[in-house]
């Protein structure tokens, strides 16, 4: 019987719960996948809470990212047979036993890249290619500060940017998360719980400071991650794990005539094209050896509370997959 991990209602990780269901056959359009691995993210947790509008009045299934095995094909799909490997990211729906997934939001997964993987680097790594290449494009020689640089999006995008040839500062909130965000591409980290990382940066740039922040933090870094650009210097705010920033007014760029942007991975997937691209660029990446995933914390799926009050708390690094 499958089943799903469904919250009741927003609210706490008490709301999460597990109920069996009954898979209807897949749409013409539609592939039923039978789940093997699920992504947990920041995203679902606002999502739960009620940070971020809920589709349905109760009874959501959370998650955005998964793999999985295609087990039936819909009367119109192509291009995809049973026993397929394929990952995905949707809005909402993963934390689930077995799904049907419409075709134009699967990608095969390669061999050479696993199940657990795949699910836990499709939402954070196309984050980070939209960050690196579409939010602001990184060339050699920029400058760049990552907030949270051990999280899952923040491992994946110090080795990237290093790649890239960018000189990549981090913050992490302790000095074991500061080793490990250099051991992933960072060539410096500041522990911004003992530490005053505008300072920091000050310091290490000689006074220059970054062409580009990346800041998926909030309240806790803002505005001072406005203090660590150059003149005419870029915010990408791709996130709010510490709450949402309040105290923002336009005229607060003028200061150095900076830039800022928000963007939101799903407007990127919406193009076909890209997500293609993106993540063969990632895959690729993977496969090659040049960009290792994390995966540091893996639990049955009906743990999936367990795995909220863990990231909530800041007790994880690297990415976390719930196992059906």
């Amino acid at each position: 019987m499958a089943y799903a991990i469904y919250a009741t209602e927003p609210g706490g990780t008490e709301n999460l719960v597990r109920k069996e269901f009954e898979l209807d056959g897949p749409a013409p359009d539609e592939v039923s996948v039978r789940q093997t691995a699920v992504g947990v993210n920041f995203i679902d947790i606002y999502i739960r809470t009620g940070g971020y509008p809920w589709p349905v009045d109760n009874n959501l299934v959370l998650g955005c990212e998964a793999a999985g095995v295609v087990e039936a094909v819909g009367s119109g799909v192509s291009g995809l047979r049973e026993g397929d490997r394929v990952a995905y990211v949707v809005k909402n729906g993963a934390y689930s036993s077995h799904r049907n997934v419409a075709v134009s939001n699967l990608v095969h997964i390669p061999d050479g890249v696993s199940d657990e993987v795949a699910a836990a680097c499709m939402l954070k790594g196309l984050t980070a290619y939209y960050l690196i290449h579409n939010s602001f494009n990184i060339e050699a020689g920029h400058k760049v500060l990552f907030h949270a640089a051990a999280g899952g999006v923040g491992l994946i995008a110090g080795q990237w940017l290093a790649a890239r040839g960018a000189t990549v500062i981090g913050t992490a909130g302790s000095d074991e998360k500061c080793e490990l965000a250099l051991e992933n591409g960072y060539e410096d980290v500041i522990n911004y719980k003992t530490d005053d990382f505008v300072a920091g940066v000050k310091a290490l740039t000689e006074g220059s400071m970054v062409d580009v922040v990346y800041d998926s933090v909030g309240a806790g870094t803002w505005p001072d991650s406005m203090h660590c650009l150059k003149r005419h210097g870029t915010i990408v705010s791709f996130g709010q794990s510490s709450g949402a920033v309040e105290d923002f007014k336009i005229s607060d760029l003028a200061m150095g005539s900076f830039y800022l942007t928000r963007p939101t991975l799903f407007h990127f997937l919406d193009d076909r094209e890209w997500l293609e691209n993106a993540s063969t660029t990632l895959f690729d990446f993977i496969g090659s050896g040049r960009l290792n995933i994390a995966v540091n914390q893996t639990l049955p799926l009906e743990e999936a509370a367990k795995a909220h009050q863990a990231l909530e708390g800041r007790n994880t690094t690297g990415s976390t997959v719930l196992i059906p």
